[in-house]
């Protein structure tokens, strides 16, 4: 392929010399394939997609830190505050298959506008309501839901595309670390809201202030989103694999990835470590508070767990990109998270332990959150050619699902406490002693499930293999040779 005049383009030297058991030189009627454009606006894309993505995700849990005071200024109990979380996972599940359908046949830049665009708008719904205080209906609440369900509209506009957009505009060996930057976004905004509610609604006065501040941002990215992306995909694709990506056609893909074995076993047990993460996200002040930590406590080892999350994963995924070992990663890993969430499941039950608490939840996010980018690449391995936002976007379906089942049914086994002396949970005081234990007791399993039944070939990584040199089977390889791009 030629340098060409394209001032977006760039030059790139080839991946790090790696072994390989394909031969040296490729198929002639091929040979075309051994060099790859791509272009810097690739990375305007992943800066557009991860501000969305942290938008919508400080949208979603902007009441969770604090329930009490929102629980207050809208007149309305905990657990209709936690619904304010539910309704993302509610909206999402039957729209998931939609957004999936909008990847694929539509494109990356139709999904994310309208994504943008309805984050937009329910922020501004939501902001409505610090102006319907003191109704005798409670319309302020009913505003700040109708708000909510349009964020949760978006968000699965929004949170599919990091594994499409990675495979359309990044090369083999960014994909991992592009697939990061993008999904860690979303628990970067989780840390926004963890850190920053406490701090901005210290009463429930302040609430409004809290809905304009998380407004804001969300008008500005969509702005930057529409006047910004120009296309779905870039000119000339930047891998093999991504000339055909999203070939097979929707029911089609769907079919496959419901016989495929090693698809429904990473479906089943990474769904279920989602909704682990969604419940202690959701319900961790909740969780906090009875033993007399305060929200601010709570806002921190939230924050503890997402930084040291997105550290895991920044380092995780390099570490795959580098050596393809996608089921390694994902099994230790997982195995080290059910850990993690046991330990959790201890501590947060005991009083005065603030540095106890603080180290597992940075424990459980180093290791549970590590796993999100590298186990969606997984699922694009073992189902290709099923389009990326297809297999990808129903594993995220099955932790929507699950997250659901999982918090209605913790919140089922509270109980009511009579008396609490160090509880600083405002008047409804409940006991999550066998709540922790259920969850604890679902994350062993189904990781124990996944360690034990999982394992596949890595489709994706053999097509590219094909495409350039015409050969090769590979079952969990350790290393992977790419064609050359060219990169800036």
């Amino acid at each position: 392929m030629e340098d060409g005049a394209d001032p977006d383009a760039e030059i790139q030297t080839p991946p790090s010399s790696v072994t390989s058991p394909v031969p040296g030189t490729p198929n002639a009627e091929l040979k075309k394939l051994l060099f790859f454009k791509v272009y810097r606006r690739r990375w305007f894309v992943l800066l557009v997609l991860c501000l969305l993505n942290c938008s919508n995700a400080t949208l979603w849990l902007t009441f969770a830190p604090v329930a009490d005071q929102s629980a207050k200024f809208l007149g309305a109990s905990l657990e209709q505050i936690n619904w304010l979380s539910l309704v993302y996972m509610v909206v999402a599940i039957p729209l998931s298959f939609g957004t999936t359908w909008m990847l694929d046949t539509l494109g990356l830049r139709t999904t994310l506008i309208l994504g943008a665009w309805l984050n937009m708008a329910g922020a501004l719904v939501r902001f409505l309501a610090a102006f319907v205080k003191g109704s005798a209906f409670p319309l302020n609440y009913l505003l700040v839901m109708s708000g909510q369900s349009l964020c949760a509209l978006a968000q699965p506009l929004i949170i599919f595309t990091p594994t499409k957009m990675a495979a359309l505009w990044f090369p083999e060996h960014q994909r991992a670390i592009a697939n990061t930057m993008a999904s860690m976004s979303n628990p970067l905004g989780i840390l926004v809201a963890s850190i920053s509610s406490p701090l901005i609604a210290e009463t429930p006065e302040r609430i409004p202030d809290l809905l304009l501040v998380y407004a804001v941002p969300a008008c500005i990215i969509c702005i930057l989103a529409t006047v910004g992306m120009r296309s779905s995909s870039p000119p000339t694709p930047p891998s093999a694999s991504a000339e055909s990506s999203g070939s097979e056609p929707f029911f089609k893909g769907i079919k496959l990835l419901l016989t495929n074995r090693a698809y429904l076993v990473l479906l089943l047990c990474f769904g279920s470590g989602i909704a682990v993460f969604t419940c202690f996200s959701t319900l961790l002040e909740q969780i906090l508070c009875v033993q007399g930590y305060t929200n601010t406590f709570a806002g921190v080892c939230g924050g503890l767990f997402i930084v040291f999350g997105i550290v895991g994963a920044a380092l995780l995924g390099v570490y795959v990109d580098k050596t393809k070992k996608f089921i390694e990663a994902t099994k230790i890993n997982m195995s080290l998270s059910a850990l993690s969430c046991i330990a959790f499941s201890v501590v947060a039950l005991m009083q005065q332990q603030k540095v106890a608490v603080a180290v597992v939840c940075s424990l459980f996010g180093f290791f549970g959150f590590s796993i999100y980018p590298v186990a969606m690449e997984l699922s694009v391995e073992c189902s290709y050619p099923v389009g990326e936002a297809t297999s990808a976007g129903l594993v995220f379906v099955s932790g929507q699902i699950q997250s659901v089942l999982y918090i209605v049914l913790l919140q089922a086994l509270t109980k009511r406490l009579a008396d609490s002396p160090l509880s600083t949970c405002g008047d409804a005081v409940l006991s999550w002693k066998v709540p922790m234990m259920v969850m604890a007791g679902l994350c062993a399993f189904f990781t124990c499930c996944f360690v034990i039944f999982f394992n596949t070939r890595y489709r994706r990584l053999e097509a590219e293999e094909r495409a350039v040199y015409g050969t090769g089977r590979r079952d969990a390889p350790t290393t992977s040779e790419s064609a050359p791009s060219v990169e800036a």
